[in-house]
């Protein structure tokens, strides 16, 4: 699925085509910085009946959010240097107790995702608009 983003009003109907297609409970975002990933972050998690306020979880890697469907988890492994930081602060508890996982940079852990299940989302910047793609 391809998407391009004019206004922040589109990653609404981004999130309404995506939602239904979400099998796996881990979501990859990856993305230049200022791309939109924690902006789509914010449109899935108000559509999935969310109250909680969505922040990047760069400072903190990972934010804990709550919906009637149950916990999700959005990861932010930018500043992780290895994959042996990235088992440091505890992802696979995350990924077995989660609704969903929404993990940003993934590109630290990916390798080690092989034959699990999972979601890839790519937001190129470029310039005015977002291109997106859904896997």
């Amino acid at each position: 699925m391809h998407f391009e983003i004019k206004t922040i009003n589109d990653w609404q109907s981004v999130v309404e085509k995506i939602f239904p297609q979400l099998q796996h409970n881990i979501l990859l975002l990856k993305g230049n910085l200022g791309a939109g990933k924690t902006t789509f972050t914010q449109f899935l998690l108000k559509n999935l009946g969310s109250e909680d306020e969505v922040n990047s979880p760069t400072y903190s890697i990972v934010n804990e959010y709550n919906t009637p469907k149950g916990k999700i988890y959005h990861f932010d492994l930018y500043r992780l240097k290895n994959i042996e930081e990235v088992y440091d602060i505890g992802i696979e508890e995350y990924l077995d107790n989660a609704f969903l996982c929404i993990i940003e940079w993934p590109e630290v852990y990916e390798e080690e995702l092989y034959g699990l299940n999972y979601h890839t989302m790519s937001i190129v910047n470029t310039g005015d608009e977002r291109e997106v793609s859904f896997e």
